[in-house]
């Protein structure tokens, strides 16, 4: 049901985006809007980061803070901040696949593959990890994710 609804809500963003993209190309939206909307944008992202970091720091309520990342690298992929998202989500998932944390992984439902297999977190965290090396070469965050990168076997390589 919980996934389902996330789809949906994923679905219509995308759609929303779309929209508001053909919509700037036509011409037909003048300069003052769109920049009120990304600023709306940023300060949304903003507060979910917030929302990823509380969970990821304090609470260390590992598998909140990925699927909040998650969504959040989805929704807001101009966001900012992104290079922290993507370290919350990276390292989020490696500790995950480790058992670390407060949390447990869900159970998969009947007759339906798991999600959160130590194996998929682990694929996740290289892909995440790897994103933020390559794209943040001067981050902060760029230490840690080498380390954790090392322990998951290396940079994911990009597919041609």
């Amino acid at each position: 049901m919980k996934k389902s609804l996330l789809t949906v809500c994923v679905l219509a963003l995308a759609v929303s985006f779309a929209a508001r993209a053909a919509r700037a190309q036509s011409g037909t939206v003048a300069a003052g809007p769109a920049v009120a909307r990304d600023a709306d944008a940023e300060k949304s992202a903003k507060h979910e980061l917030e929302v990823a970091r509380h969970y990821f720091h304090n609470k260390k309520a590992y598998l909140a803070a990925f699927k909040r990342a998650d969504e959040l690298i989805a929704g807001y992929p101009e966001f900012s901040k992104l290079e922290e998202v993507l370290y919350i989500a990276g390292m989020s998932s490696f500790y995950l696949s480790e058992g670390k944390g407060k949390q447990t992984l869900p159970k998969a439902e009947p007759g339906k593959q798991p999600e959160y297999t130590p194996e998929n977190l682990r694929e996740n965290a290289r892909e995440y990890l790897s994103r933020l090396v390559k794209n943040y070469p001067k981050s902060d965050f760029r230490k840690e994710a080498e380390e954790a990168l090392s322990q998951l076997g290396g940079a994911k390589e990009e597919k041609p």
